[in-house]
């Protein structure tokens, strides 16, 4: 076993404790050895990530047909519309669940009923890579875990974080406006449990190691059936500490390492990604060393910057941002712009003005979305995340828009999404222009519900073949971005980055692959004027002439015997070397 492993544990719980964990961890890498994945992993060596990994992310029940379970349903639609187009499908919490609809898991080992079962997640992994989440931080208060606890069962007596007395809680920082603990009556008396995210959600003790090997456990379970990515969600409040913030500790980090060398030496296929919506340098801390703790991190600063980009019409502010932007070797980011949340505020403080971000939570609610608070300590609030689908936040639907200018907006941003270093995400409803379902919303009472419809999969079908329908542009548009990313290894996650400042209404990047052959220019007008291009920056002169491969169309910035190089409003280009400089 990796000797890091003995080492991290001994910094957790000390020497004795460490030495008996080991044997311990030992059996479950044994027993994972012991039996195949499912879906078997390829015999192929693994590539590592290239500029064909591209995600959808999407709920199990999604799309539903009569008689089908919904993991079925996905799975035949995913075969029959998206081979070819993204190269793995992140699968929200399919685990029985009892609220936060998936993220209060009754029972890591297990699919929801409702949902199918293993076979069908197995079904989707033959086609797709798989990503599955790991909920760690927290469990649903109906799962046997929890059950056992409040029963005084003595191996489960220490599972959940639990609170005596008045310690001073006031650092704790608070992802909601909620009650920190939650007082339950248990077989050996009332017990106040800490509850981060909500009365249904017990936190798990870490400072126990039995809970530790039981996530492992989980963890290589996960990597048993199939999947190549593991997302840990809310990762960064898995370590309580009275006295100190209990956020980002070093005891999390730990844990993360210890989760990664595990994975390294059992199943060096799977790959970890951390979910910390939280400030972007407190976000990239976990990459650790590059090496050693997650290989990909979510990219929450990109949402609300690029939505600021085309607020505004001047993508200055992402620039500067991106113009440094670099992962570790070996890690990238996971870059994404909607998903089954809101659009994160906190990680572009310190980027954006409180200005610039008051104005954004203003165009939510102006477009129909709503504006999540956060509670601050001088009795004040400060909104911290938008809910609203990412298409109404780019275009108000009440404004009678044109679909073709809002489509060519959405597919723009998408573009900036796909140019950037890293493996790109597509939530489903960006992917197939979906609107946000507002009453969907008001009637349960959660404003994340407006960006989580599910869909009928026929009538989706019926209004994709429909030509020229908001649905059908966005996919269509989306499929030609997303093949030509995976046809040119300048998008490859690692590739060299060189961010341009071109012009403030420009978001302008080039793609250049190992051995400086073959650069990808990529320009976004992230405004609705038309903007011109005389010659391009030293930085940009890596060919003589340029050819958009959707088009065949040659471009010579600065030249007399082309095509001018000009961008419409909210247009893209992409644009490929056609000969050496």
């Amino acid at each position: 076993m990796n000797p890091a492993i003995h080492d991290l544990l001994r910094s957790l719980y000390g020497p004795p404790v460490a030495r008996e964990l080991l044997p311990r961890l030992q059996q479950l890498l044994d027993r994972f050895r012991a039996a195949p994945p499912q879906p078997p992993a390829s015999p192929q060596p693994d590539p590592g990530l290239t500029e064909q990994d591209a995600l959808l992310i999407a709920y199990a029940d999604q799309l539903l047909e009569p008689g089908a379970p919904p993991l079925q349903t996905l799975a035949g639609f995913a075969q029959a519309h998206l081979d070819g187009v993204v190269s793995g499908i992140h699968v929200l919490p399919f685990y029985p669940w009892s609220s936060d609809d998936g993220f209060a898991v009754k029972d890591y080992f297990a699919v929801d009923p409702a949902y199918g079962g293993w076979p069908d997640i197995a079904r989707l992994g033959q086609s797709f890579d798989l990503m599955l989440d790991a909920v760690f931080n927290h469990m649903s208060i109906q799962g046997e875990w929890f059950q056992r606890f409040i029963r005084d069962e003595p191996e489960f007596r220490d599972f959940f974080v639990t609170v005596e007395g008045e310690p001073d809680l006031s650092q704790v920082v608070r992802p909601r406006a909620l009650p920190l603990l939650t007082e339950f009556a248990t077989a050996r008396g009332p017990r106040r449990v800490w509850t981060t995210f909500s009365a249904d959600q017990a936190d798990l003790n870490f400072g126990n190691p039995r809970v530790l090997l039981a996530v492992l456990e989980a963890l290589l379970f996960y990597a048993a059936r199939g999947a190549r990515f593991i997302r840990l969600d809310a990762i960064a409040f898995l370590w309580k500490e009275i006295g100190t913030p209990c956020l980002h500790q070093p005891q999390t980090h730990a844990v993360i390492q210890i989760m990664r060398a595990v994975l390294d030496e059992a199943a060096p296929r799977v790959r970890l990604i951390t979910e910390t919506n939280v400030p972007h340098a407190d976000n990239i801390s976990y990459f650790g060393d590059g090496a050693n703790e997650a290989q990909l991190v979510y990219n929450f600063a990109l949402p609300p910057l690029v939505l600021h980009s085309f607020a505004t019409g001047s993508a200055a502010a992402l620039t500067r941002w991106a113009r440094p932007l670099a992962a570790p070797a070996g890690a990238a980011f996971f870059n994404f712009l909607a998903s089954h949340d809101g659009i994160g505020l906190n990680p572009a403080r310190g980027i954006l003005s409180d200005a610039q971000i008051d104005a954004l939570a203003d165009r939510s609610v102006e477009h129909g979305g709503f504006i999540s608070w956060k509670a601050m300590p001088d009795g004040s609030r400060k909104a911290y995340e938008l809910n609203i689908n990412y298409l109404d936040a780019l275009s108000n639907p009440k404004a009678g828009e044109p679909v073709e200018t809002a489509a060519r907006k959405f597919l723009t941003a998408h573009a900036i999404l796909l140019s950037l270093q890293g493996v790109p995400a597509i939530y489903f409803h960006s992917l197939f222009g979906s609107r946000g379902d507002r009453p969907g919303a008001d009637a349960s009472g959660m404003p994340r519900r407006i960006n989580r419809q599910k869909l009928d999969r026929a009538s989706l079908e019926a209004e994709l073949s429909r030509s020229g329908s908001l649905r059908s542009r966005i996919f269509g548009g989306c499929k030609d971005l997303l093949r030509i990313r995976r046809a040119h290894p300048a998008f490859h996650p690692q590739a060299a980055q060189r961010v341009i400042d071109l012009d403030p209404r420009l978001f302008a990047v080039c793609r250049i692959p190992a051995g400086q052959a073959d650069p990808m220019l990529c320009l976004h007008n992230v405004s609705g004027e038309t903007v011109a291009i005389g010659e391009l920056p030293p930085e940009a002169r890596l060919a003589s002439a340029w050819t958009d491969p959707a088009t065949g169309r040659c471009y010579r910035p600065g030249g007399r015997d082309a095509a001018p190089l000009r961008l419409d409003g909210f247009q893209t280009l992409w644009l490929r070397a056609a000969a050496a400089v």
